[in-house]
Formats: structure tokens, sequence, C-alpha cells
């Protein structure tokens, strides 16, 4: 779905890992309980949003991070390794709880609040492990709400997620914009209404059979650089 660009929005929805979250300290964690392979963590973060999606469209629902441990367990198995389901599960917490943000963040996030910007953290993670992340990131003063699909049962990238979302903030969808460092959630975000910006960390990139977003930048400073200019 179309939306007019440089129109400002009224709430501004930020994906948390890897788009606020630097998950290089958590690459070493989940490669340490892989034998020492860095290269699988794509493998494990793949598979792990994969399950995600297979929990959610069977009408299930399980804690983002249980999946994750989960997933680590599936891509072990199959580099054969064994990891106990209650180790997966410390790892995955540990990893996920402990992550610095990305060097430009605070200052991007700064920018924006002053602008006058609603900012809203929305995240597969749990409730309780949001809350946890932001307090070890020291990102919890930036945000005007933190909200976690827990509460829908049902992960992004499905529609009905990111409805609730606007929901849950009084607003349309066309009046809010998601900014995120994956192309699956840009997409997820565009086709429910709302508008985007695509932050391209390093190994992401857009789905080419996906609507552009409206906005995309290397990191999150030039995307605020170019949405303070918003009327």
């Amino acid at each position: 779905m179309k939306n007019n660009r440089n129109i400002k929005p009224k709430v501004l929805f930020f994906d948390v890992n890897e788009t606020l979250l630097d998950l290089t300290k958590m690459k070493k964690q989940v490669g340490d309980a892989l034998g020492g392979k860095d290269e699988l963590l794509p493998l494990w973060f793949t598979t792990m949003l994969q399950y995600s999606l297979v929990t959610s469209a069977s009408g299930d629902y399980k804690p983002f991070g249980h999946i994750g441990a989960a997933a680590l367990q599936m891509v072990a198995a199959n580099n054969g390794i064994t990891i106990a389901e209650e180790n997966a599960r410390a790892v995955i917490g540990n990893a996920m709880q402990n992550l610095p943000p990305h060097p430009e963040v605070k200052e991007a996030l700064l920018q924006l609040k002053q602008a006058g910007y609603k900012l809203v953290a929305f995240t597969n993670s749990s409730t309780e492990g949001l809350k946890n992340q932001f307090e070890n990131a020291g990102l919890t003063d930036y945000f005007d709400e933190q909200l976690s699909v827990e509460e829908t049962g049902k992960f992004k990238p499905f529609t009905e997620t990111y409805l609730w979302g606007a929901t849950k903030m009084n607003v349309k969808p066309a009046e809010c914009m998601l900014i995120a460092a994956h192309g699956w959630d840009v997409y997820g975000a565009m086709s429910a209404g709302l508008k985007a910006a695509f932050v391209a960390r390093p190994g992401q990139q857009l789905f080419p059979l996906a609507p552009k977003p409206e906005i995309v930048e290397t990191d999150l400073k030039k995307v605020a650089d170019i949405l303070v200019t918003y009327q």
C-alpha cells in the first residue's frame, strides 16, 4: 500500500534487535555455543524467525526467546553439537538481554524526541525481555511506550500485529512509521498500511519483490536527519 511521503507520522515504531541493539556480542556467545562457529549466527537467526512464523501460522504462541533457544538446538544438531534445552535458553536469554545500542542510536532517538515524535519500541521479544534489554542498554527513557507482540499472540510480520500496534497507540496505520533493519519487517509493515524506514545494517537487505520504503539509510542518525525535516 502506498503512503504519502514527507508527511510527519504521529508515531514512530522501532524494531529493537539489530535496528537499535548491536548483535555483535550475541554473535560471539551464540558462536561459542555452536563450537566457535560464529558464521552460523545468520542461520540461527533466520531459523528463529522461520519458526516464529510457523508458530503464529499454526495458531500457537511461544515466547520468542524459547523459539530462539529451540532454533539454537536445531542448528547445533545439524552441526553435530548437542545442547540441552535448559542450556540453550540460558545462552539465548543472556545473549539477547545484554546487547549494547549501536553507537548512533541514542543521539538519533534524542533528536527525534526533540522534534516532537512519539517513540514506541515494537518487538517480537517478550515484555519482560524488552524491559530488561532497554534497562541494560540505557534506552528506557527515550521511549514513550514499549510494545511486545506477546499480548497479541502473533509475531511480526503478520498484518494483524502491526494493526494491533497502531490501535494500541490510538492512531491509524497510515499515521505510523516502522523503522527497522529487516526487510521482512519493513515489508510486513507496509503491507499493513504503515509507512516505513529501512536501516541498512551490514548484512541486511530489502526484499526485492516488496515496495520500496520511504526512507533507506545506513544508520539511525541518517534516518533521523530526514525525519526532522518532515512537516
